[in-house]
């Protein structure tokens, strides 16, 4: 049997696909553990591309560039985090190119933390904070960092906002979700 050349299928070359696809899941806390567990700015700003932006969405903080997110790192992130941080994962989502998790973040108001409430001093109290991040990714290193929580149930919990005539809550949002998600 004869093959007419109109039927003729080409394999594609392979070369020109990606050998290895990156773990997105992985970059992500490999990331993470940088900021929470390491505190080390140089190495966090090491996962990311060389210019990223990291946006805090309630408190429009963060910063853009190489120099804006060192600085946002090294001022008012890694170097305030509180001792007793602690992050706990309820849902991640990985696409193609960005992973969006779902996460409590828990932690003793016993330093300044610019990241979540720029300017304002330690309470004391207690914060579980419910937390969205979209984390996008370019070549295998973070291009920007999206994080969402509920400003009203932070101030709510840290004492700066009296819940009594307002539709808000404070830490029994992060417990219910916690619970819900289980």
């Amino acid at each position: 049997m004869k093959i007419d050349d109109s039927q003729k299928v080409e394999m594609p070359n392979t070369q020109s696909f990606p050998r290895e696809v990156p773990d997105l899941g992985a970059l992500c806390d490999a990331h993470i553990a940088r900021e929470f567990a390491d505190l080390d700015v140089d190495a966090t700003m090491e996962t990311m591309v060389p210019e990223p932006y990291v946006y805090c969405v309630a408190v429009m903080t963060g910063g853009f560039g190489c120099e804006g997110v060192r600085r946002f790192y090294s001022q008012h992130f890694i170097n305030q985090i509180p001792k007793d941080a602690k992050v706990t994962r309820i849902s991640r989502t990985v696409g193609k190119d960005q992973v969006v998790d779902e996460f409590i973040l828990s932690f003793t108001h016993d330093t300044q933390w610019d990241y979540l409430l720029p300017g304002i001093p330690p309470t004391g109290k207690r914060v579980e904070l419910p937390h969205v991040l979209v984390m996008k990714f370019e070549d295998g290193k973070v291009a920007h960092e999206h994080l969402w929580w509920d400003q009203a149930s932070l101030l709510v919990q840290v004492g700066l906002l009296d819940p009594g005539s307002l539709p808000v809550v404070g830490i029994e949002q992060a417990r219910r979700l916690l619970r819900v998600a289980e």
